[in-house]
């Protein structure tokens, strides 16, 4: 089943306990964040305020402070490319400072444990929604895995979180100079 626009939003925000991603990709191409990557190459920063005004980090904020996890791991092999860079100081700082427990998981410096190279979604550890993607890493949509065991996807989870290293760790560590 596919979830798009409304049902999607509302499927999303609507997990009891915990929302997990896993993600694959080098980079993804969002048309709403163009202007965003354009200022980040010119070397602008990100205005703090927005940490209180995007509507993705308030809802993380809600879903923190109501008692449910908002966890998410990037695979990728280092040294970071400026889709990367732009996805470290321009979302996942301000994710974590939400609330959301971003984690990095480098194949340069960790052996792929055996993630899938497919992008989820994993919703209380009982829904799955696969995001798909064009090859520049457009999105194309979203599948609601139906009538699927989840239990390979729990195992994903647990091997992702295992191997990955939290985000605020890797960030400083992490060669963010082109």
């Amino acid at each position: 089943m596919r979830l798009e626009g409304e049902a999607w939003q509302e499927f999303f925000h609507s997990f009891q306990r915990e929302a997990f991603r896993l993600e694959t990709l080098p980079g993804y191409t969002v048309p709403e964040e163009e202007d965003e990557l354009r200022q980040f190459l010119a070397g602008v920063t990100r205005p703090p305020a927005e940490l209180h005004t995007d509507t993705y980090l308030i809802k993380v904020r809600e879903h923190v402070e109501a008692g449910r996890r908002m966890r998410r791991v990037h695979t990728l092999t280092s040294p970071l490319n400026d889709h990367l860079r732009f996805q470290f100081e321009w979302g996942y700082a301000f994710s974590a400072a939400a609330g959301e427990e971003v984690h990095i998981l480098d194949f340069a410096t960790t052996p792929d444990p055996g993630l899938p190279q497919q992008d989820f979604w994993l919703f209380d550890d009982e829904h799955v929604v696969l995001m798909h993607y064009a090859a520049d890493g457009t999105q194309t949509g979203r599948e609601l895995l139906q009538d699927t065991d989840p239990a390979p996807y729990v195992r994903y989870k647990d091997l992702a979180l295992e191997h990955a290293v939290p985000f605020p760790e890797y960030y400083k560590a992490a060669p963010l100079d082109p």
